[in-house]
């Protein structure tokens, strides 16, 4: 178990960056950590400010940063990393669908807990505090637990999580590309959807736990699905999220007549309570139609490279108004669960074809920002995603005396953008207690969570043992 502090001191750190509104900066500064919050930043805090149960962390020569919030992922996913069988570029979309799905849905309640673990603790070894996960992958034989053991896993290791529940309503025969065995009806869905709210949503402040309706995407789901969906989660307040503009436009067009921003419009799936993941395919119509709805954006750069037809348009998105975040996204698409990679990857991407584009990239700092206060504002938790006074002591800290960031340490807020973080972080802290330190997880063994779960990719992904 994780050991619980009262009160932390971090001193003497060459920079605290903020990420507020003003962009401020605190250099050779301290930081107090009373409870699950930021108590004070001071230029010097003595002992004699402190209560006596205050651990004090030598932070000479660190960075600290706040924690990264991750606004789309798929954790199941992490079985069937680095799998030759299923290499993109040698397969077409469909190749790639017909041998991926039956691995998906042999998966059981076990592997949904272990990679859930598994993906979190990457997540948090690379300086992420809050996860979301778009958990849309439910065999009939895994049961409906599958969510709920994620909310063990997510406490086992200290994750601040907010569960996506998804689901899959459209048989195969009507176009879906999803097998039978991972489909549910639209009443299964909602019923199970309103269990988990009733029974795991927080929405106070400094929560732990959310749920959020998020049927998987418009191509695989009844019209109907996304409509009780809609009015559930606004019954529940609630927030709502799905899959769009990653090359299913023109199919949904086909079946209805409207591309898929204009069907979600349409029923009322969009709105501040929305956000919409990778969107690399919008016209800039359907850009502004995001951004006047106020509809958030979680960017994935990774899958970009794999399988986008072409580069999201940040830019565009960010001068219309579009509420930014970024998102590590599932396996199937990016074999890692880094989303301070993403955070390198998506300003690279974008200056990769600013040239044709009729906006200029964003400063580099803005990508630290859609991956921290950006993803706060899409998951509506004023509470996360800067480091001041009397929000959540949710924050990275990384030892900048090494080779590989002399010539950096003027640009703190550029750093990862431009340079990247190559390696872990040196501490993670989540609400106020240190999950991760020095290369380990606090009272986790972690060699024996790997081999718990690699002897469940070795049994069911690769029929082993």
């Amino acid at each position: 178990m994780i050991e619980k502090k009262k009160h932390t001191l971090f001193k003497a750190c060459d920079a605290i960056v903020t990420c507020d509104d003003q962009g401020t900066i605190h250099r050779n500064c301290d930081l107090l950590v009373s409870g699950n919050r930021i108590e004070k930043v001071a230029k010097l805090i003595t002992e004699q400010d402190i209560p006596s149960d205050t651990e004090i962390i030598d932070a000479t020569g660190h960075f600290i940063y706040p924690g990264l919030i991750n606004t789309h992922h798929h954790f199941f996913q992490c079985f069937v990393r680095n799998n030759a069988d299923l290499d993109w570029t040698k397969l077409t979309v469909i190749e790639w669908l017909d041998r991926i799905y039956p691995i998906f849905s042999r998966l059981d309640e076990e592997c949904f807990y272990h990679s859930s673990l598994v993906a979190m603790g990457e997540l948090i070894k690379h300086g992420c505090t809050t996860a979301f996960d778009h958990q849309y992958n439910f065999p009939r034989h895994a049961g409906k637990n599958i969510v709920d053991r994620q909310f063990q896993a997510a406490t086992k290791l200290g994750m601040r999580f907010h569960a996506g529940r998804g689901g899959n309503t459209l048989p195969k025969s009507e176009g879906s590309t999803i097998p039978d065995e991972m489909r549910e009806g639209t009443d299964e869905f909602i019923n199970d959807c309103a269990r988990l709210i009733e029974t795991y949503h927080d929405a106070n402040p400094l929560s732990m736990r959310q749920v959020a309706i998020a049927p998987c995407q418009p191509v695989n789901s009844y019209k109907e699905t996304f409509i009780e969906s809609i009015a559930l989660a606004r019954d529940k307040g609630v927030l709502l999220h799905s899959h769009v503009g990653e090359g299913e436009s023109e199919v949904i067009k086909q079946r209805t007549g409207t591309r898929t921003v204009d069907w979600c419009e349409d029923i009322g799936f969009v709105g501040e309570d929305v956000w919409l993941a990778h969107c690399w395919e919008l016209t800039s119509d359907e850009i502004g139609k995001l951004a006047k709805t106020r509809t958030g954006v979680s960017h994935c750069p990774e899958p970009v490279y794999l399988v986008g037809a072409e580069v999201t348009p940040i830019p565009e998105m960010e001068a219309q108004g579009v509420r930014l975040s970024l998102g590590a996204d599932g396996a199937a698409s990016n074999d890692n669960s880094n989303l301070m990679q993403c955070i390198h990857s998506a300003y690279m991407l974008q200056s990769l074809v600013a040239s044709s584009r009729n906006h200029p990239v964003p400063d580099p700092k803005r990508f630290l920002q859609y991956a921290t206060r950006g993803g706060a504002d899409i998951l509506r938790r004023p509470d996360l995603g800067q480091l001041k006074q009397g929000l959540a002591a949710d924050l990275f800290m990384i030892d900048t005396r090494k080779i590989e960031f002399v010539g950096t340490l003027h640009d703190p807020e550029s750093l990862i953008a431009k340079v990247g973080i190559a390696g872990n972080v040196d501490l993670t802290m989540i609400n106020g207690q240190v999950v991760w330190r020095d290369g380990e997880f606090p009272g986790i063994d972690e060699q024996e969570l790997v081999a718990q779960a690699q002897s469940h990719v070795n049994r069911v992904v690769y029929n082993v043992g």
